[in-house]
Formats: C-alpha cells, structure tokens, sequence
C-alpha cells in the first residue's frame, strides 16, 4: 500500500476527533442540531489549525444519509464519496489559481443548479482572500441571496484582505493555534498506533517547532520517523532540526546566579560549531527567563511550555531570582535581541551581552531597604545569591553607636533604575534635649534660614525669642511687625529646618508680641518720628543684598 503522510492518513473524520476547536465544532453542531444552518461561513485562524478539515467535516455532515448524534457516519455512499472527492456536491475551489472574474461568473452560473445526491451542493474556497476585487464585488449579490441548496464555506489566513462586504455576509468563525500539550498528546497517540517509541523531550521539540500548527506538527513527525525510524532519540532529532538544546538556557541561568564567566565562552562556542542561529538563541533565551519570572511569580509549571525534564528543573530558582532581577534581565535581553539583528559579528556581540548579564547584580526596592534598615535585620537579600563572597564583602554595615548612626559601608544591592536613588539614610535614636541645647544651636538655625530666605524670613527669624520648651513644643515669640503672617506662611518650611539642624521634630508655636516703639521714632509728645520704616539698616543691608542693589543718597 502507498505511503499516506500523517496529516492525511490521521484527518479528523468527526468534529469531536478535530483537536483544539472545540468552541467551533460545538457551534456547528449545535447549529445542525436545531436546524439553524447558515448559507456562508467565513473560517479564518493560523495556518494547519483544522479550517479546510473542518468544512469537510461540515459538508458531509449536511449530506450524509445516516448522521449519528450531528456527526457523518462515515459508512454511507454520500460519506464515502466525500472522503474519496469523488461527490459532485462538494466543490472545492483554490482561490490563488481561480481568482479572477471569469471563474467567479461561472461558479455564480452553476450556483443555481440543484444537487445530484446530496441534499446541499456546498461550495469550499480555499486562501479566500486572493480573489480580486472584481472578483469579491462580482461575488456579493449571489453571496447574499443564494439559492436554498447551496452553502459556501470560505477558508483564509488573512481575514483581513477579505472585504468587509464579504466578511458581514457570512458567519465568521476564528481558529486558534494549537496548544503545545495538546499536539504532545495527538502525536504520542499517533506514535502508539504507529508502534514507533518516542520521548516526551522528543514530541516537546516537534511541537515546539511546530509553533502551534498541528499539521506542521505531523508534517516533522514523518520527518523524524524517516530519519531515525521506530526508535526516536532526543538529541538526534534535534540536531537533525537543527535546534538548540534547552540545556544550555539553563548553563547561562546558572551562570548567572554563581557569576561564572567561563559559561559565556562555552556557550558561544557551542553555539558556533553547531551553526545554531544566534537570534533564534536569544529568542530561546528571553523565552527561559520568562519561564523563570511566571514560576516566581505563580510558583507553579503550568505556564512553563517545555519538556517535563526541563520543567520540572524551574521551581529551583524560587529563591535565586527576584521579581525585580528578571524584569531588569528580560529589559536587558529585549534590547540586545534587537542589537543583535543589525550587528556583523554576532558572536563578539552574543559574547559581551552575556558578560554584562552575568555581571548583573542583584536589585533592591527602596521599601525594601528601608524595612530592613527600620528592622535592624541587616543581612543579604537571597535574590542571584553568588554561591561564594569575599571576606570583605560578607559585612553589609556598619554600626556606630557613638555617632548613633547605621552607614552602608559596601553595599551588595543596586537600586533599581525604575525608583528613585537613595543618596544617604540615616537613623538616628531619640535624643532628649534641654532648654539650654536648644538655645545653643538656635544660632546656627537663624543663619542657616538667613543664607537661603533672607529677605523673607531674615528680619523675623532673627528677631524671634525662644521663651520656654516643653517636651517637643518650642514656644517663641517675635516683637516684628506682621510677625504672625511670616510665621504662617512658612510654618513648613521651619519645621523642617528645624527637624534638619536639631535632627528631631519640634512643634513650633509663636506667641506675637506687640513691638514697643524704638526712641528714634518717638517725639518729645511720645509721637511717632518721621524717619519711614524703609530707612531702617536691616531692610536695606537686606534689599541690597537679594536685589543686588546700590544706595543712592
């Protein structure tokens, strides 16, 4: 008997054997059962995803002669002469070679002819989307009024250069791509009837390959059967394939983690005496660490698409890798994969990218550092822990319980770029203060508001008094006039600078004062003098120095 490729020789002849689309077959044969039945259906969807299948199996189904439970019953003479494409009734139709008007007027001709068996003459386009133009528009009128006995079922992978005229005069159905662990099963079901041995690294790689289509799937089936027989080996399949073996994803994740830089040359190595394709390594590459981030984040596989070998090798690095780590390597390793495409020497550039993720170290949020500065829990975060450190490097801080201060003295966390740089934090216990400290350093608060607000808060800060302090309540005056809208209007800005050179909080509280009148403006009558406030040498001294100006006498 002549050999029958797999995809041909495994075609579904039922809807509940098409793998995958079981939202579509439940529809259609919902649709027969209550007898709602369109006169065209559109089928779009990946290629080798079960379109064309399926509307042969919706074809027969309309005609065949003892359907059991909405399914063909593969026995009757309708059934048969379908399969073998031997029934008149069925005319399937290439749209690449029949796309020009001429072939759309005489299929519009021969619409109106009855069936010669069947109950419906069903019409299958195929790559719906190469007619012409002329061809759609010539199409319209008998696409929306076809006669009672004719359906047409188109089948595309571009639904979108079918016209949207087309597109809302049938129903659409979309197909989607193949799972990995469904074409897993099919084909380990195949293999069993074939009696050929086979892996499940080895279908792992097929389906992989196969990049959801389940008719590529099989398409290497019968590839790697003839290259290797009944027994089928994992290494040789993919070195036939040509593909690059998940190990060496893991080498470099190891690497990482234990700062092994003679990785990168073993790697590159290999990869160049293979001939493996370095974009279809980076690819590879971007795709493991993203099975690292959703096993992190879910502490689950079931995202994870590989071999259960290798799967099961991911929960490993739950405690190696942080949230954070991986979201800096993926950005890392996106931007090179784009590099990498315009570079003439891949291997140096392979090289050097590998290098500075290997250099990588580990990254903090600022929350994070704080907490452990609060908890006083200052040991490593366990995020691309090396396996060995340096002396000197085992010691994160320093405490100094003089100055009452905790320094980083050589930090093993870089802070991550996407939060703000912490210059220096400093913890400070609490102090008890007396009326007399406070009195002291009270100078260098008035200088310190002078140099940066003096013509603002100058003449009011250094008129004020302290009066009496009370826990964490400062009570002052000011003999100043509008000594309490001054107060208001900058009550922030001196809490903080209080905080800053007394390093506590102080409430500041201003009791105004009436100024009593200097002697210089009263009269012999006790009456104001005529010399006006801006005269005064404070105001000036202060006005000269912010405006830059010059006394004109």
């Amino acid at each position: 008997m002549a050999f029958i490729v797999t995809a041909r020789k495994w075609r579904p002849q039922k809807f509940n054997e098409v793998v995958g689309q079981e939202h579509i077959t439940t529809t259609l044969k919902n649709a027969l059962k209550n007898n709602r039945i369109a006169h065209a259906y559109l089928f779009t969807g990946p290629r080798g995803v079960g379109k064309t299948t399926t509307a042969r199996l919706m074809a027969k189904t309309l005609n065949c002669l003892n359907p059991i439970d909405y399914e063909p019953c593969n026995n009757c003479e309708m059934c048969n002469s379908i399969t073998n494409n031997q029934s008149l009734d069925i005319i399937e139709i290439d749209g690449a070679s029949n796309r020009g008007i001429d072939e759309i007027r005489t299929l519009r001709d021969s619409v109106k002819y009855a069936p010669t068996k069947g109950k419906y003459k069903v019409y299958i386009i195929d790559e719906v989307h190469m007619l012409t133009r002329e061809s759609f528009n010539a199409f319209l009128k008998t696409l929306e009024e076809p006669p009672s006995h004719t359906i047409f079922i188109f089948a595309t992978t571009d639904v979108h250069k079918v016209p949207l005229t087309i597109i809302s005069r049938c129903q659409r159905y979309d197909f989607r791509r193949i799972q990995l662990d469904t074409i897993k099963t099919l084909l380990a079901k195949i293999a069993v009837e074939e009696n050929i041995e086979i892996d499940d690294k080895t279908l792992t790689i097929i389906a992989k390959k196969a990049d959801g289509a389940l008719r590529d799937a099989e398409s290497f089936f019968d590839q790697v059967v003839s290259f290797c027989g009944n027994k089928i080996d994992s290494s040789t399949v993919s070195q036939m394939l040509n593909l690059i073996d998940d190990e060496i994803y893991f080498q470099i994740s190891d690497a990482v983690i234990t700062k092994n830089y003679k990785t990168v040359f073993d790697v590159s190595t290999n990869l160049y005496e293979n001939g493996w394709n370095f974009i279809d390594f980076m690819d590879g590459l971007v795709e493991h660490f993203r099975n690292i981030m959703t096993v992190i984040v879910t502490h689950k596989t079931d995202l994870v698409e590989s071999a259960d070998v290798f799967k099961n090798r991911y929960p490993e690095y739950l405690d190696k890798f942080s949230e954070g780590d991986l979201l800096r390597i993926l950005n890392f390793l996106n931007k090179t994969h784009q590099e990498l495409r315009f570079t003439q020497n891949q291997k140096l550039k392979i090289e050097i990218a590998l290098s500075h993720l290997i250099a990588l170290e580990r990254s903090a949020t600022i929350t994070g550092l704080l907490k452990t500065l609060d908890s006083g829990d200052y040991t490593t975060p366990p995020a691309i822990k090396p396996t060995s450190q340096p002396e000197d490097e085992k010691k994160n801080f320093d405490i100094d319980e003089n100055k009452k201060t905790v320094q980083v003295v050589k930090p093993l966390v870089e802070v991550s770029q996407s939060e703000p740089a912490i210059i220096k934090t400093v913890v400070q216990k609490n102090i008890d203060f007396t009326f007399s400290d406070v009195v002291k350093k009270w100078e260098g608060l008035v200088e310190s508001v002078c140099s940066e607000k003096s013509f603002l808060l100058g003449p009011f800060i250094r008129s004020i008094n302290i009066e009496k302090l009370e826990g964490q309540k400062l009570f002052v005056n000011s003999p100043v006039e509008n000594a309490e809208e001054a107060f208001h209007q900058n009550k922030k800005y001196l809490h903080e600078k209080i905080q800053t050179v007394y390093g506590k909080k102080f409430s500041l509280y201003l009791n105004p004062v009436k100024p009593p009148l200097p002697e210089s403006r009263l009269g012999k009558n006790n009456t104001k003098s005529s010399t006006p406030l801006w005269q005064d040498d404070e105001v000036i001294d202060a006005i000269k120095k912010e405006l830059n100006g010059i006394e004109i006498s």
